[in-house]
Parts: C-alpha cells; structure tokens; sequence
C-alpha cells in the first residue's frame, strides 16, 4: 500500500491535525480551547518538540523544531519528528499536516519522515491487518506537482524496501527481472532482460562464473529512460549489485548466522529499479540507463572455485581466491557493458564488503571515484541534504598492488587491510569513463529501528540518486 499525499484546501475542527509552527506562531484559530492553549505555551517553555492533545474525537499534534545552527542537522531532525508523529497516529485513517510557518523545504522534510516510516513488508504474514494511516493531507502554499513528486520518490523507495525484504524463496534472478520490466511497463521504460544464453554471447566471464553453483539461470537487465528533449545527451548509467541470495559458494561464509539476510545481496539492483521508477514517474528530463547483472552464490559440484581463472567481459584475466567476493566480478563485467554507451558517468551500488559496514556502520555510504571529482562532490551535497552521507575512501595508487596476481591479470581479494577500497581497486579495472563507487552495505538492512528507515531495508541510496540526477540534468 503507497502511501497517499493529497493537497487540501480547507479541513474542518473534527480532523486529525499537525501543526508546524514556530514558538511564536498563533495557533488560536485551530479549533483548540483555552486550557489547550495554555497546556501548549506552558510545554513551548519547555522546549518541547511535539506537543500532543486528545481531543477523543481527533489527534492535535503541535511541531515545533529545535533551534539548530547546521541547516542539514535541522532538516533530519524535522524527518524524525515525522516519524514520531507518525508512530503515534499511525491507528488513524488519515491526517492534516498544516503549515503555518511558511516553510515549505522544513514541511516537505515532515511529511517525507512521516510517509516514509508509514511502512511495513508483511507480504509472508496471514491473518495480520494492513496499515491504517493512507492518506496524508497537506494544507499549505505547494503545489501539487511538488507533492506529486514527493509521494512518486517515496513510493519508489517503498518499492526498493519490498525487494531488499523479499526472500530469495520469492525472488530469484529471474524474478528480479520480471520487478524491473513491470517497472518499466508501468512508467515508460524501455526494459531489455539478456538470457543466459545471450550472456554466454557477450562473454561475460564473471557473471557466469558466479552463475556456475546454481540450479537458476542468471539475468543481465537493462532499464533506459531516454526522454525526447533530455537535458544530457550522453547517458548517466546506474549499475547496481544483483546478487539475489548469497551463501559465499565454495569459501562458505563462516561467520555464525552471517547468512540469515544474505537475502539483502541484491540491494544495490533493488536501489537501482526503485530510481529508474521515481525518475520515470516523476517524467525527468534526463538521460538514464540501469544495469542489473543477477544471479544466486551457491555451492555445487559444478561452482567455480577458489584458484580458478576467469576471464571477463574486457577479456581481462582474474584469479579467484575467494568465491564469496563474488560481487565485484558479476559489477565487473556491467561495468565494461558500460562503455559501449559513451556514457557521461557511471555509478554503481552494492552491498559489496563487510569492511565497508565495519568502518562507518549503519550511518552512512562508503564512497570512491575515479576522473569524476565534480560529480563526487555534487553527489556528496546532494547526501548531506537527503542524509544519505557519503564517506569518501582514499583511492591511492599504492592500493593497486593489493590485486596484482601471479598468474592472472588481477586477483578478486586484496587481503585483510583497507578490503572496502582494494574491492574498489578491482572495480576500477574495468572502466573507461568517470566513475563513483558506492558501497552501501552498512545501511541497506538494519536489525533495529533506524529512524523514518525503519527495521529491515531501508531502500537508502533511492533518495539520493534522483535528486542528484535531477540537479545533475537541471536546465
């Protein structure tokens, strides 16, 4: 169920009500009583943030933000508050969200927390009640192309959520490109699924090898959205991870109950649909193609095995030490794809290292790049204002002999230090255009509440690469 935001032009005394406001900001007209308001400006005092009234026959909810110097720290923090409310009339059917201090990036912040917590992947549970809170109002100068946008990114968002949280029981390669072709079909993307066997065609040596170990066949899809006036001529590429399910193959993971979510190996691809969905329904005037290459790690009597060669889509040789860095050769070969499309920049996402989660944990994204310093610094604004923060690794030359392999070109680990930026390293491999690398494995899934995030997948990297797109192709 997505979420819907609706523009409203009056509501009544009798409605569910969320006022922003400032602490000098006159309430008095809202329907609430003397006593109310004298309760309200004894809490003002106090600095309260929330303050709630029941009036039994609706909810009244006074916002009113902390004061905060660091504008980015503010507009986080007004998400949170919508999350709280949110979590507190979430029993309700709807609500108003009023803004009566004129601030429409702090009210846009509100009702982003509030819709984006409004969530729940209860697809595998029976006899368990959908959520009650559907329709979000907003009574406020906005209009309603700008709430349209805002509940197309957050369904997309919700759609990368159900994905990250769908069990490989339910979602295999194959399924993986059926999601992004219905995708396409519902927002005008031109959606094209290689086979295995045109995937043999194209050689495509590390996708295939990771295939090996499994009773599935893989799938290599490609989402275009190509508007007839975009802004940029040569296409931005999106490549995400698509590992649907991952047991380590052969180097088994050894770590106890390391594959209870190996589920979530996949996210990079999930990230990846839900921004080609938000950029299509939101019509943006941008030149945009995903790639998602997809399979399952399993052991076999046929899987590729440690010591093996492999040689991948860029004829370049790699010797596999270990099977479960598995992901950056399935990216490796998208990435060398790529280039046949001239593209203008590539961007790639992936649940790729536990070193990466291991040095900045839930908090944020592991970030590299190469000849695409001004994209990187765009997107790393762009990641302060969505707070979905890139942590930017040194990417020094002296890390490329971390791969160097006695009898292949390069070898797939780089050994136990700096194992977030030697994955990278490997990746670099196998461009000819400016690059960003994302690791997300920190963040893609978390054990505990995390906020409007939620418990489970947090569809994080979606928010951040439509509002980097749409700045990066803006008129």
């Amino acid at each position: 169920m997505n979420t819907i935001i609706k523009k409203k032009k009056s509501f009544s005394n009798s409605e569910n009500l969320i006022i922003l406001c400032k602490k000098n900001s006159t309430i008095s007209h809202y329907g609430l009583l003397s006593t109310e308001l004298n309760f309200i400006q004894k809490k003002k005092k106090d600095n309260t943030e929330i303050i709630f009234i029941n009036q039994y026959n609706r909810l009244v909810f006074i916002v009113i933000a902390k004061k905060e110097n660091n504008q980015y720290k503010r507009i986080e923090n007004i998400r949170l508050l919508g999350d709280k409310v949110r979590e507190r009339i979430k029993n309700e059917k709807s609500c108003t969200i009023v803004d009566a201090q004129n601030n429409q990036k702090e009210l846009i912040a509100f009702t982003e927390g509030m819709a984006l917590s409004n969530y729940e992947f209860k697809k595998h549970k029976t006899n368990t009640p959908a959520l009650k809170l559907k329709t979000i109002y907003i009574h406020a100068d906005i209009s309603k192309k700008e709430i349209l946008e805002l509940q197309n990114i957050i369904a997309a968002v919700h759609l990368t959520r159900d994905l990250v949280n769908e069990p490989f029981s339910h979602l295999t390669a194959s399924d993986l490109a059926k999601s992004a072709k219905q995708v396409g079909k519902n927002n005008g993307l031109k959606t094209t699924v290689f086979n295995k066997k045109k995937i043999e065609s194209l050689k495509m040596g590390g996708l295939l090898a990771v295939n090996k170990g499994s009773i599935d066949e893989p799938t290599f899809t490609i989402m275009e959205w190509k508007p007839k006036n975009a802004i940029n001529k040569k296409p931005i590429i999106i490549i995400g991870k698509g590992i649907v399910y991952d047991t380590g193959g052969l180097s088994l993971k050894p770590t106890a109950n390391s594959m209870d979510i190996m589920k979530v190996d996949m996210g990079g691809a999930g990230v990846v649909i839900g921004t080609m969905q938000a950029i299509s329904s939101n019509n943006l005037n941008a030149y945009v193609i995903g790639l998602i290459p997809a399979t399952d790690n399993r052991p076999s009597g046929n899987a590729y095995a440690p010591g093996d060669v492999i040689t991948m889509h860029n004829k370049k040789t790699v010797e596999v030490l270990n099977t479960d860095a598995e992901g950056r050769l399935i990216l490796a070969d998208a990435l060398s794809f790529a280039d046949k499309y001239n593209p203008k920049l590539v961007i790639d996402l992936a649940t790729l290292t536990g070193a990466a989660a291991r040095a900045i944990g839930h908090y944020g994204i592991v970030s590299m790049h190469e000849n695409a310093m001004k994209e990187h610094n765009n997107l790393k604004k762009v990641g302060d204002v969505t707070h979905e923060r890139l942590a930017e690794m040194p990417f020094w030359d002296d890390y490329n002999e971390l791969i160097m392999s006695d009898i292949a070109d390069i070898k797939n680990l780089g050994g136990a230090v700096a194992g977030a930026i030697t994955a990278g390293k490997f990746l670099a491999h196998f461009i000819n255009y400016p690059w960003i690398h994302l690791d997300i494995a920190g963040p893609t899934f978390v054990k505990t509440k995390y906020g409007y995030r939620g418990k489970g997948a947090t569809g994080i990297g979606v928010r951040l690469l439509y509002h980097f797109l749409k700045k990066e192709t803006a008129k």
